[in-house]
């Protein structure tokens, strides 16, 4: 048992998929379907599988704390449903039910099972009402179905408990922004912002706390955090989220013109060298080439929310 421990936490020097979700996995009308047998039987036919398989604990003799290992190491290695069953498993030896909980209701966002990670989250604030993380995230299934008024009242239980997150604040100021009330979406992001200057980046942050970076606006919102990097007299991220949001449509000169806080742009060359590269991206269909804070959601696609 001490060797397969060791084996898989070499494993897992690839790092856990990103908590922060894109657009396409959190905004969906409907969740997706529940991985079949037969995918299954084809994922456990792979060769990274037969890697992985020989180290996995046994389940009824297993510690909890080894089964939850195993748990994160087939999750790193995109076997989610898995992953699943190896956290279940560690429940059921005793291990840490919030903890775990929110490892399974993450593992299901990742899969686009809102409904199911709403539930373990749901399960988690009542067995414990001062689980920050396990707030900030309900609030995520909350966002996911439009329910922004309630996404509002959980991510500001998360930030309450824990003021100093820069991902609930940014959760919060995206639950604003989707309900419209721009002042209050603007002051979180700035909060974000200050306590961490590249929390709007989009980037791995290899744990359970859920971090939105999708919305229907999408354009719109690159131009209002350029604004507020403007206002932090960060001249390179003010360009560079001006940049997305013309790649994603929007009419950014217009906007510099009729803004007073971004108006000392209307005639930077490098921005002007940026919005030039950014129209002919548009022209030729492409896709932005760096999606930060989320990517626009496509023509077509299901985004409800």
């Amino acid at each position: 048992m001490r060797l397969h421990t060791i084996a898989l936490a070499s494993l897992l020097a690839v790092t856990l998929p990103s908590a922060a979700l894109f657009a396409q996995q959190t905004i969906s009308a409907k969740d997706a379907p529940m991985t079949s047998p037969a995918t299954r039987a084809l994922q456990h036919s792979s060769p990274v599988w037969a890697m992985i398989a020989p180290h996995l604990p046994n389940p009824e003799t297993a510690s909890a704390k080894d089964l939850e290992t195993a748990g994160d190491v087939l999750r790193a290695r995109r076997f989610p449903e898995d992953a699943l069953d190896y956290y279940g498993y560690a429940m059921a030896r005793g291990g840490d039910v919030s903890v775990l909980l929110n490892k399974m209701g993450v593992t299901r966002l990742e899969l686009r099972q809102n409904a199911l990670a709403h539930e373990m989250f749901l399960r988690t604030v009542r067995l414990h009402k001062k689980d920050s993380i396990a707030w900030n995230n309900l609030g995520v299934t909350e966002y996911a179905t439009g329910n922004y008024r309630a996404a509002i009242s959980d991510y500001k239980r998360a930030s309450k408990l824990d003021s100093k997150s820069a991902v609930y604040h940014s959760n919060l100021g995206m639950a604003y922004f989707g309900g419209k009330d721009m002042e209050s979406a603007r002051k979180q992001f700035a909060l974000a912002i200050q306590l961490d200057p590249e929390v709007l980046q989009h980037r791995d942050n290899s744990g359970t706390t859920a971090q939105l970076i999708g919305t229907e606006n999408y354009s719109q919102l690159c131009f209002e955090i350029a604004r507020l990097y403007a206002k932090e007299h960060n001249e390179a991220e003010t360009r560079l989220w001006l940049a997305k949001a013309s790649e994603s449509g929007f009419d950014v000169r217009n906007g510099l013109r009729n803004d007073a806080v971004l108006q000392a742009y209307e005639k930077d060359p490098q921005l002007k060298l940026m919005l030039d590269n950014a129209a002919q991206l548009r022209a030729k269909g492409m896709e932005p080439s760096a999606p930060g804070l989320g990517e626009a959601p496509q023509s077509g696609s299901q985004n409800g929310r």
